[in-house]
């Protein structure tokens, strides 16, 4: 017997099963094969049909089953991890009324900022943990201000994972912590930010039914199974945005765990049971996926580092060279420090924990009669650890003790230069997994009968790979994080 796990992101759909029994991963399939598209009507915006989600989720079973010979009858459950943000809008028939605004998009950045400076910053780093900013409900805002027509035809809102769920189901409903991606949550009272949607002139009506996080949040129905191929009856036990979903697939839950992605982006996520929210300005502040009313809170604090993977990509494509691999090696024939080359990696986008500045990247103290590709390659994975070095410092600011770091084995924690250099700057274990959102949110569907200690020793078990323990000799690299941080703050003060 199997449950099934869905990761619905931007560009594709990615779906696992994993056995019941021993949490183990029978395959992951992806749709489409290709990127998906964006709509993009003008600059700064981006949108995505949710019917097209709904189409490649029932492709990706389809290829599932008939790839490992499952029958619908054998899956029984289902977990859901979605892209966080996006806003999703239908009317009293179920019907959508247009395209999902998504998380990408940059349309109600104004109407946040200017929420935030009337409600005011200490009103909402305590009940709301972050700026309404460009979040779900600010969007939503936007909606009503610029579409009445569609906006007055709404009878809920939902995030990406709870329209899917609603197109198994035919049953509408959220969670605490979803809504709180949406901003939403008032922390403070433990309730919807009735605030601010008065502040935003928003119906509490439109807001979803609340179910938990574990549990069971809804049934497949009748049409569900016809589309899907999912036998009716099937329990959704679980729901969650990616990142939440991506910490929850390391084992992370418990103040001081701390998760760690680095693909194109890079996000350092770490659980506190705190409510501060010193740094609301550069730190996002959510729910996590085992927060609970009345509870001991669990806040996932999400630091995003927009220039990552990205950078060395860019390398990649741009320097004499064919691989990764080969990248690596010639990084590896370069001393620590790469002789005093710096690599500031921050040129993807306004970057959030630099105060929403936009520096883009730059290459430092070449000397060209002595450097090469290699001081390139090794002051590229140099400047992107500094960069989580730097990010984890905000935290640590923040009031984050970190106890353990668990990261996905992605490109970037794949370069022991990258790993060793960020395991010896934060004096901590990183323990590295091979893991996927889908097979997460595959696994979490067992959390419905709430064994935490067992689902952490199927991640352990299935998929430990090595941990990156700190350097004794840390000096050279307390050095070379100091000279990039020098040059990095010059650039700040500009």
């Amino acid at each position: 017997m199997y449950y099934l796990g869905l990761d619905i992101g931007s560009s594709s759909i990615k779906a696992a099963l994993v056995e019941i029994e021993t949490g183990k991963s029978l395959g992951v399939v992806q749709e489409p094969k290709e990127e998906m598209g964006m709509y993009a009507q003008k600059n700064g915006w981006a949108e995505q049909k949710p019917n097209d989600w709904w189409k490649h989720i029932c492709n990706a079973i389809t290829s599932l089953k008939k790839q490992y010979n499952i029958s619908r009858t054998q899956i029984k459950g289902i977990g859901i991890s979605y892209q966080m943000h996006g806003l999703v809008l239908v009317d009293k028939k179920g019907d959508l009324l247009r395209k999902s605004i998504i998380w990408c998009d940059s349309r109600a950045v104004e109407i946040g900022n200017t929420a935030f400076n009337a409600i005011g910053n200490d009103k909402c780093a305590s009940q709301l943990l972050n700026s309404p900013a460009n979040f779900t409900a600010s969007k939503l805002k936007w909606v009503k201000e610029n579409e009445p027509d569609i906006y007055n035809q709404i009878y809920k809102f939902m995030l990406p994972g709870d329209y899917i769920a609603y197109k198994f189901s035919n049953t509408i409903n959220t969670t605490i912590s979803g809504l709180s991606e949406g901003i939403f949550w008032d922390f403070k009272n433990d309730s919807l930010a009735d605030f601010l949607l008065e502040h935003y002139g928003i119906d509490e009506a439109l807001v979803p039914d609340i179910v938990e996080t574990f549990g069971v949040q809804s049934l497949v129905d009748k049409k569900g199974e016809a589309e899907s191929g999912i036998a009716a009856g099937t329990p959704i036990y679980y729901r969650a945005g990616d990142q939440p979903n991506n910490a929850l697939s390391l084992n992370v839950f418990n103040p001081g765990e701390v998760a760690a992605t680095g693909g194109t982006s890079g996000v350092v996520y770490a659980v506190t049971d705190s409510l501060s929210a010193k740094e609301s300005s550069r730190v996002n502040n959510f729910a996590h996926v085992n927060y609970k009313k009345g509870d001991a809170p669990r806040i996932g604090k999400l630091l995003c580092i927009n220039g990552a993977g990205i950078q060395y990509r860019w390398l990649l494509n741009n320097l004499a060279v064919s691989s990764y691999e080969e990248m690596n090696n010639l990084a590896s024939e370069i001393a620590v420090g790469s002789d005093g080359v710096c690599l500031i990696p921050f040129g993807n986008g306004a970057e959030r924990m630099l105060n929403n500045k936009e520096i883009g990247t730059r290459m430092v103290n070449i000397n060209l009669n002595n450097h090469h590709k290699g001081h390139m390659c090794r002051a590229a994975l140099e400047g992107i650890a500094f960069s989580f070095v730097y990010g984890m410092e905000i935290l640590k600011s923040d009031g984050i003790k970190a106890s353990v770091i668990r990261a996905g084995n992605d490109n970037l924690f794949r370069s022991e230069i990258f790993a060793n250099t960020v395991a010896t700057l934060i004096e901590q274990e990183i323990e590295i997994y091979n893991t996927t959102g889908a097979i997460g949110a595959a696994r979490a569907a067992s959390l419905h009968i709430g064994d935490f200690e067992a689902f952490g020793k199927t991640i352990m078990d299935n998929d430990h790979v090595m941990t990156f323990m700190p350097f004794k000799d840390k000096q050279p690299y307390i050095e070379a994080y100091k000279n990039w941080k020098k040059e990095l703050e010059l650039i700040l003060k500009k």
